[in-house]
């Protein structure tokens, strides 16, 4: 018999802020849900620890959503958390719905017309034995132009409007985008905090080029996990209940800043 139930909470993990972007796409395919955020901003950025120092955070924070916090499935909100511990994770958690990100390289592979692909994500991610073995297996269907941007999720934490514009012209400014032959017209968005530096990319690459996130893809799949295990919310959850919840082990303060921000009104 299960030990999870329709009414508890969805949990939802990043090292930081960036997993707001995948908190959105979830509250507008499931408005009925609550859930349960939490940002590990103490610890961030994931992307510039090592591999150990992630697995061990994010085994941590697991056991805490499940224990403390009831959680019935499990988003990891984050693609390096996700390169280097979902394995371990599902392995040790066989009964927990699990849901990792990943950059959504076969989504662009469908979107590009030029076969020229840029995707930005962490050192760690980017390097990971995850990343590669993707990377590997599409490599005939488009070329990717694999950018490690240090620096840029951490930047995005803090909210530094100037060192963001800096790494983002750093990390595109030399790149061809377009739609000519040879140009890259597509952007593999494989850090859940750079859809925030959206608009700071776009100044360098111009308007017209298709940028590829994760957050629909992500909550469509767990929207179907949770229907196949007779987990997903059947109706309006009672008033007692937050929807949301959100928790930080850094400042809870810049966290509800951030999600006040960016958080959008779930559909009804």
């Amino acid at each position: 018999m299960s030990r999870y139930y329709p009414e508890q909470p969805i949990g939802v993990f990043d090292s930081g802020v960036g997993g707001l972007s995948i908190l959105n796409a979830l509250r507008q395919q499931m408005p009925a849900e609550r859930f349960l955020y939490f940002a590990d901003s103490a610890h961030a950025p994931y992307g510039e620890r090592s591999a150990e120092y992630v697995l061990e955070r994010s085994r941590r924070i697991t056991q805490m959503l499940l224990h403390d916090c009831h959680v019935k499935a499990l988003v990891v909100a984050c693609n390096t958390a996700t390169a280097v511990a979902i394995e371990s994770l599902r392995q040790e958690h066989p009964d927990l719905i699990l849901i990792g990100v990943e950059p959504a390289l076969k989504p662009a592979i469908r979107l590009s017309q030029t076969g020229q692909i840029a995707v930005l994500g962490t050192a760690a991610t980017v390097s990971s034995p995850r990343f590669r073995q993707l990377h590997q297996s599409l490599r005939h269907q488009a070329q990717f132009h694999v950018v490690a941007c240090s620096g840029l999720a951490d930047a995005i934490e803090q909210d530094h409007g100037s060192r963001i514009e800096a790494l983002c012209q750093r990390y595109l400014g030399t790149l061809p985008f377009g739609h000519a032959s040879g140009h890259i017209d597509t952007i593999v968005l494989g850090c859940t905090h750079y859809p925030f530096a959206r608009a700071a990319m776009q100044r360098v690459t111009g308007a017209d080029i298709h940028y590829v996130e994760t957050g629909l893809p992500v909550a469509l799949h767990t929207r179907r996990r949770l229907e196949q295990a007779q987990l997903l919310h059947p109706g309006t959850p009672s008033p007692a209940h937050p929807l949301l919840e959100l928790h930080s082990s850094g400042d809870a303060l810049a966290l509800q800043e951030m999600a006040r921000r960016h958080l959008q009104t779930p559909a009804e």
